[in-house]
């Protein structure tokens, strides 16, 4: 019987290789594992499995040998090494641990990002507009992304992809936009050259608004010649339009076809009002205050809306005199044309710094100090202005005698806290007034004019307000016409004007909370009308009071900016000489001396 020859077929393993690399060649380019591909790497394998068993035939084969032992030995060392390192580090890919060893945390996010980008629900994707991204902006959006899936963001070269630059209306290089399930925000502009980096504060609370279900509702009081919601002449549709970009919803309000504040309204903003406000209206929007409401102000020169009693339990006064400066004429302002550079602390005006707003025909304020009221002036004019009573002169010019010297305050904010109303709500059936009217004149001398409950013609009454035509005024009494009264509003003194209000009756609990009232006045409402808005930061002070009335800030994740703590050691001349002479001198000095000494001890 022959023996099978191995000396020729050895060659045949050069196929087995050869097939194996034909078939996966075919199936990668073919994109198919049909029978051929999987045909050849079969016939390849068992090839290469035939020859493997061809060499251990002979006892002194090939795998007899000791060479291949220790060769197969390293090769599976070295294999088990190879199959470790790749388990590690798809485990490091997988299960990322950063240890942060920096003393403030730098490298690692608070845990209010943390647990915010965790939590995302719907796709969330950051755009950074700049040429050249800042390493410092991408390891803290690498962070981010580290925490949740739902997170992304892209660095755009504006002059690269000037598409999207447009889809997104950029103004400038280093705008930051956040955009979320058709919603987009800017959130702020980075400029790496003046050192302004993303900010995590910033970034983590545009999160949380931008993926917040939570809508505004700010409502206009109309009716009284206020500043029209539609393009017109005059309007903030403007103002309007920016509200809607920022996630509120705007209704105009007409409270004498409203029976009173609607229940799920977040602020009401008067704008610009040229007539006097009904009594009933004003009780309306004081009673809206005292359960905790929110009321934005806007009060040109010349107006009356009869608002006076309202403001002066909050310790504010309006003053008819125009705001003049004279300064304002080396930008080529008018004279009433008032720019204020100058903002109180306060989260309105918190990041205006020295920006700019401007303000024509702007009215001046006068606060006073009230227990119970926090008051914070918003908008403050320069040394050089004044309060002019007198604007028709010819020559504009400080009378000591008539005039007021600035700095003049055209706006405030206020926050008053008002304890748990025990009673229920007010019935909406009207209750008769046995004495007087609650509508007073916005002179504080005039005094209020009896008007007759079973009377059924309307009386005048006297007033020392230089306001236009009388506005009529209805009372709750058991009349069938109301009483015509220019410029009032609700005195204290009077009994009470019931209003009915869209939500039912409640009685407060003993662990109800005290409710937060919010009231900011403007001395003007021209600075937020169309073509005005969008003039520097005009449109930040109507925007930023609007978010701080509807307490939006409240709703902002507390997260403290982490800062690197300065180690520098700060020395003398003379430390510093003596430090200098112990590195040059005395050290090597005292490591000649030592190895002197070793060599003679043992020599």
């Amino acid at each position: 019987m022959k023996t099978i020859n191995w000396k020729y077929l050895k060659y045949l393993f050069l196929l087995g290789p050869a097939l194996t690399s034909m078939g996966l060649v075919a199936g990668l380019v073919s994109s198919s594992w049909g029978a051929v591909p999987v045909g050849l790497i079969v016939a390849g394998i068992v090839i290469i499995g035939l020859w493997l068993l061809s060499l251990g035939g002979s006892p002194n084969g090939f795998w007899g040998r000791r060479s291949t032992q220790a060769g197969t030995n390293a090769l599976a060392a070295t294999l088990a090494v190879v199959v470790i390192l790749g388990l590690i580090n798809f485990l490091g890919v997988r299960r990322v641990v950063r240890v942060d060893l920096t003393e403030n945390q730098l490298f690692t996010l608070a845990p209010q990002s943390q647990q915010l980008v965790q939590n995302l629900s719907q796709p969330v994707k950051l755009w950074v507009f700049e040429e050249n991204p800042n390493p410092q902006d991408q390891q803290l959006l690498e962070n981010y992304r580290r925490y949740g899936s739902q997170f992304s963001f892209e660095f755009v070269d504006p002059q690269l992809r000037p598409g999207l630059a447009q889809r997104f209306n950029l103004q400038s290089l280093g705008e930051v936009y956040l955009e979320s399930e058709g919603r987009r925000k800017l959130i702020q502009t980075v400029n790496p050259q003046r050192g302004e980096s993303l900010s995590e504060t910033v970034l983590t609370n545009a999160i949380a608004e931008i993926t917040s279900d939570r809508v505004g509702k700010v409502y206009f009081l109309q009716g009284h010649g206020e500043r029209p919601l539609q393009a017109a002449q005059g309007s903030i549709s403007q103002a309007v339009s920016s509200l809607g970009e920022k996630s509120y919803t705007t209704q105009p309000l007409d409270l004498a076809k409203t029976p009173g504040i609607p229940q799920d309204a977040d602020l009401i903003v008067i704008a610009g009002p040229k007539r006097a406000l009904f009594a009933a209206e004003v009780t309306a929007l004081s009673d809206y205050l005292k359960r905790g409401g929110r009321l934005l102000v806007m009060v040109d020169r010349n107006t009356n809306p009869g608002l006076d009693n309202l403001l002066k339990d909050w310790g504010v006064r309006l003053d008819n005199r125009l705001a003049i400066d004279l300064s304002g004429g080396q930008a080529g302002l008018s004279p009433a044309v008032i720019m204020v550079t100058r903002y109180g602390q306060h989260p309105i005006t918190k990041d205006f710094q020295d920006g700019r707003s401007f303000y024509p025909f702007a009215r001046p304020i006068e606060v006073t100090p009230i227990a119970g009221i926090q008051a914070t002036p918003l908008l403050v004019t320069n040394d050089q202005s004044w309060a002019e009573s007198n604007p028709e002169s010819d020559r504009l010019q400080f009378d000591p005698a008539s005039d007021r010297q600035g700095p003049l305050i055209l706006g405030v904010a206020l926050s008053r806290v008002y304890p748990p109303q025990s009673a229920s709500a007010p019935s909406p059936t009207p209750t008769p007034t046995p004495t007087a009217t609650p509508g007073a004149t916005a002179s504080p001398s005039a005094s209020p004019t009896p008007t007759a409950t079973t009377s059924a013609s309307p009386s005048p009454s006297a007033t020392a307000s230089p306001s236009p035509s009388p506005s009529p005024t209805p009372t709750a009494t058991t009349s069938a016409s109301p009483s015509s009264t220019p410029g009032t509003s609700a005195s204290p003194s009077a009994s009470p004007t019931p209003t009915s209000t869209n939500s039912p009756a409640k009685t407060a609990n003993a662990d109800q909370k005290p409710a937060e009232s919010r009231l900011v006045v403007l001395g003007n409402s021209d600075f937020a009308s169309d073509g005005l808005f969008e003039q520097q930061l005009n449109g930040d002070v109507f925007l930023n009071s609007v978010s701080w009335l509807s307490k939006q800030d409240e709703q902002l994740l507390s997260i403290r900016p982490k800062e690197v703590k300065d180690r520098r050691i700060n020395l003398s001349q003379d430390q510093a000489n003596l430090l200098g002479w112990i590195a040059v001198l005395i050290m090597p000095l005292i490591g000649f001396i030592t190895a002197g000494l070793v060599w003679w001890f043992r020599r």
